[in-house]
């Protein structure tokens, strides 16, 4: 089946806001006297907080009461100064200027808001390489459901088997594999010490390898 589509994870991905919010946490978390892990951070990465509350722990943690009001503003006001100085993430650029190029149809699947994924896609200058964005409204569960990879196949008019995932997270990665998607996971900071065998390709950057070349090597998994 020949590839017509390459749908991207947003966060950590495209833009990497991952870090910002892990030292965002760590450095509330130390304010408080508490500790947060890069491995306990590391199993929301893709989801949702559910998996793993970072208020909630807080509050078992923290040496002193905490107000949960105040402590997601100042996350909040600390995380978001740092992601709005990150720029696109190495290759990136690249795979859209040639995905366009090569004709390909250019999606994304996220389990953030549209707002925020739309408005960092404007700000970066890139929104308008993209045919669908798939978000958590979309959908009734996000990753690693499957759902938001069979939201975007689906809006952008493909098949599964015609559509390559681009994922920084396990539970994306699962998402798009149960979608009968291929996948190719790039792992980042926060996610580089997590299992990624499930996924097709496993690449440090997108750097590392063309779209071409990446396409080829998909071409002889099949």
């Amino acid at each position: 089946m020949t590839i017509k589509g390459l749908i991207f994870d947003f966060d950590g991905l495209i833009l990497d806001t991952e870090l910002p919010e892990f030292s965002a946490w760590k450095e509330i978390y130390s304010a408080y006297g508490a500790e947060i892990t890069l491995e306990e951070w590391a199993a929301c990465v893709g989801t949702t907080q559910e998996v793993f509350d970072p208020i909630e722990i807080l509050q078992e943690r923290a040496q002193e009461p905490i107000v949960p009001e105040k402590v997601v503003q100042e996350h909040h006001t600390l995380a978001n100064a740092a992601i709005l100085t990150q720029r696109i993430m190495p290759g990136v650029m690249q795979y859209l200027i040639d995905g366009k190029s090569m004709g390909y149809k250019l999606g994304i699947a996220s389990s953030s808001r549209r707002a925020w994924v739309s408005e960092h896609l404007k700000r970066l200058g890139i929104l308008d390489y993209f045919d669908k964005i798939c978000n958590s409204e979309n959908v009734h569960k996000v990753k690693p459901d499957p759902a938001l990879y069979l939201c975007a196949i689906r809006q952008m008019g493909l098949l599964p088997e015609e559509a390559v995932a681009f994922e920084d997270s396990l539970n994306g990665v699962q998402s798009a594999k149960s979608a009968g998607l291929f996948c190719v996971a790039v792992p980042n900071q926060i996610t580089n010490h997590l299992d990624f065998s499930l996924a097709d390709v496993i690449i440090p950057s997108l750097e590392q390898l063309s779209l071409e070349q990446l396409v080829r090597k998909l071409d002889g998994r099949k």
